[in-house]
């Protein structure tokens, strides 16, 4: 196997690697060591040996001896001779010696065992490519074809023509992973660049103004390339013409940069194609797609990375049945695009956040991280950052605008002027609007989940602009409320004596069930046309810890919304500490204090005022009573509800004024006249009539716990 040499290591014969140590100790010897460092010293002649010497006759003694056994005196006294230089080699200080050593890998013994060996391999042959090689327009390195038909095959091409690189530069502009300007341009078998850019390549080699010699290289590429890669072509070519494909040669239809469709987490999406592999796992082989999205991250735009899969199939497959095929195989692209588009556009403007509906399904995730699509309707907030920082979900990281998307970008954005978005986010040009994801994430404020929600199911809020007149409260009161609540939203610049302490509204409701205490808050929120964020104490959960990392976090989100909060049913939270329950009352010091920095609009409610904690008195700046409903109120709420049944209502005056007599609460009037207008669809009565509302109190007469008034009544 050829050994490329890194540049001034190659050893030009095995006399200069044998005196590589003798060049090395020359060069430490000229960088200012000391020579006396790295030869051998030699050890001190014995006295002895001047004043022992023998005569002439014990010499001819011995020499008269066996030469068995001088042989072995003289070989073993070379050895310990050899034995005793090694040791008394001084060697130079470890790294200073300014040279490179070279070391070569041993050969391979039976076991496959090999170790690293100082001796210059003597099978070793020079370099295929040298200067003589670099003066050729291309360099084909062949191996043994596996191909019946073929006796050797490309592994690969180098391109080291300065015209070819022009050519292709044009051919395969764009191409990802191919850098024609690169001095060494080198292409792997299968030749990917060259199946997909093969109609682009022809159609270069047929331009009339090129010069002689990139004509003829251009020829000698073509002629290499049609040899290696003609099957091939032909076979995508078929493909084409015949919309069908294999999975053997499934790669050719995927061209990296092309846009692709696929229902990938969602409906019909388009995604632009970064590259493809066949790869296998226990369920079999399958050419995985790696797609780009363009996605929000809460700060800014980017492209956030996908992987799609097409699991191998037997014999041809219709292209555009896969579940993942390229956008030029669909048979109405320009509808297409225009549909993505304009999702793309709603997309864009959701950045940020909104207070929008919602009406069909959206995703969640279950322990493991699957997603789990469930039915929402509701008010939503999308917000991606929030969701970030909030949700107990995983954050996807977007990657950074490529090359080609900045010089899009900008030549948009020179199209418009450069004009700013609202936002400060960067306008999308239409091509990343086609190419955005169908998703964008937010809370649900009727489930109180963070989720995925599908952007062509998100719409307008339709506000209800009567919702503040129907609510059957004191003129006084309702102005009272208005007045405090609009204030607020518009910013009031009333603060404490500590800055940013005690900026906000809160007002206390209390009274019986079903007086209007919670309808209060929703008509405020509707009126004002803000969102309405409600929470019970079960959200927060029991453990003072909980309750403070939760009442932080929502607060935080209530004021970034400008929302209105809605504290329900709070008495776990107000009701005076005691010297016993120590645990509670670290909760209602956590309240007590967040209350005192709060900045926006918090309604709470509470059928148990007298169980207030003091502390709390000076902290609520409104406090209202809702008394029992009175007939008249009883009546008006009767009325109300009528108007907004989708049965027309036969009732007559008298009938309201009789049922207006029902010591029942809004929310059991609310929920007879639900029932009643049910019975009266069921039995297919145009009219929703007295009869049906008496049919309802008759069965609730007999609930255990029914009002006495009802029972007598009926």
């Amino acid at each position: 196997m050829p050994i490329c040499w890194p540049n001034g290591l190659r050893p030009r014969s095995k006399k200069a690697v044998a005196g590589s140590d003798e060049a090395a100790a020359e060069k430490l010897s000229t960088s200012g060591s000391s020579a006396t460092d790295i030869k051998e010293v030699e050890s001190p002649k014995d006295d002895s040996t001047k004043t022992d010497s023998k005569s002439d006759d014990d010499k001819d003694k011995a020499k008269d001896e066996s030469g068995e056994d001088k042989d072995k005196d003289k070989d073993g006294e070379d050895k310990k001779e050899d034995d005793e230089k090694k040791e008394k080699k001084v060697l130079a200080p470890v790294g200073s010696i300014s040279s490179a050593k070279n070391i070569y890998k041993s050969t391979v013994d039976d076991d496959g065992n090999w170790t690293w060996v100082d001796k210059y391999p003597e099978d070793a042959e020079e370099a295929a490519e040298n200067e003589e090689t670099a003066t050729y327009a291309v360099l084909v390195r062949n191996i043994k074809s596996n191909d019946s038909r073929k006796k050797l095959e490309a592994h690969s091409i180098i391109v080291q023509s300065p015209w070819l690189k022009t050519a292709l530069g044009t051919v395969l502009a764009d191409y990802p992973g191919v850098a024609c300007e690169l001095k060494r341009l080198e292409f792997e078998a299968p030749f990917q660049p060259f199946v997909h850019r093969w109609h682009e390549f022809v159609k270069y080699m047929d331009k009339p103004d090129l010069e002689a010699t990139a004509k003829e290289h251009l020829v000698l590429l073509h002629d290499i390339l049609k040899y290696e890669i003609g099957e091939s072509i032909k076979a995508f070519e078929d493909y084409v013409r015949n919309g069908v494909v294999t999975f053997e040669h499934l790669w050719m239809i995927f061209q990296p940069g092309a846009i692709v469709l696929a229902q990938h987490k969602g409906p019909l999406s388009a995604f632009e194609l970064t590259e493809s592999e066949y790869m296998a796992n226990q369920c079999g082989k399958f050419l995985q797609l790696r797609v780009d999205c363009v996605d929000y991250g809460g700060k800014t735009f980017g492209r956030f990375q996908e992987s799609i899969n097409i699991n191998e199939f037997i014999g041809a497959k219709k292209i555009t049945g896969l579940n993942v095929y390229p956008w030029a195989f669909h048979e109405d692209k320009d509808k297409l695009t225009a549909t993505l588009t304009k999702r793309g556009e709603i997309f864009e403007k959701l950045a940020g956040h909104h207070y929008k509906s919602y009406s069909g399904k959206a995703v969640t995730w279950d322990r493991e991280g699957n997603e789990i699509q469930i039915q929402v309707s509701g008010r939503i907030i999308v917000d991606i950052e929030s969701f970030n920082r909030f949700s107990p979900y995983r954050v996807r990281y977007l990657n950074d605008w490529n090359a080609k998307d900045l010089e899009r970008l900008s030549k948009y954005k020179e199209h418009y002027g450069g004009a700013p978005d609202d936002d400060g986010t960067t306008r999308l040009t239409p091509y990343h609007q086609m190419i955005a994801r169908c998703r964008t994430r937010g809370y649900s404020l009727k489930m109180k989940k963070w989720l995925d929600f599908f952007v062509e199911d998100v719409s307008e809020v339709v506000w209800n602009t009567e919702a503040f007149d129907k609510l059957v409260l004191p003129t006084d009161q309702k102005e009272l409320i208005m007045a405090f609540s609009e204030s607020q939203l518009g910013g009031s610049n009333f603060d404490d004596v500590i800055s940013g302490k005690g900026k906000g509204i809160i007002c206390l409701l209390s009274g019986p069930p079903g007086v209007g205490k919670t309808l209060t808050a929703e008509a405020v929120a509707e009126n004002l046309r803000v969102p309405l964020h409600t929470l019970s104490s079960g959200d927060l959960g029991s453990d003072p810890w909980e309750v403070e990392r939760g009442l932080s976090s929502i607060l935080e989100l209530v004021a970034r919304w400008n929302a209105i909060l809605l504290l329900d049913e709070c008495d776990v939270f107000l009701e005076a500490r005691s010297n016993h329950d120590l645990e509670r009352n670290k909760v209602v010091s956590i309240f007590l204090r967040t209350l005192e920095y709060y900045e926006g609009i918090m309604f709470m409610t509470t059928n148990r005022v007298e169980n207030i904690d003091a502390a709390f008195q000076s902290r609520i700046h409104v406090s209202l009573e809702y008394p029992d409903l009175t007939s008249a109120s009883r009546r008006q709420i009767w009325t109300n509800f009528l108007k907004g049944t989708y049965i027309k209502s036969g009732l007559t005056n008298q009938d309201i004024n009789e049922l207006g007599e029902l010591k029942l609460n809004g929310r059991q009037i609310k929920n007879v006249l639900k029932t009643a207008q049910l019975l009266a669809g069921h039995r297919k009565s145009p009219l929703l009539e007295r009869k049906f509302i008496d049919t309802v109190l008759d069965i609730e007469k007999k609930r255990p716990g029914a009002p006495q008034m009802l029972a007598h009544y009926l």
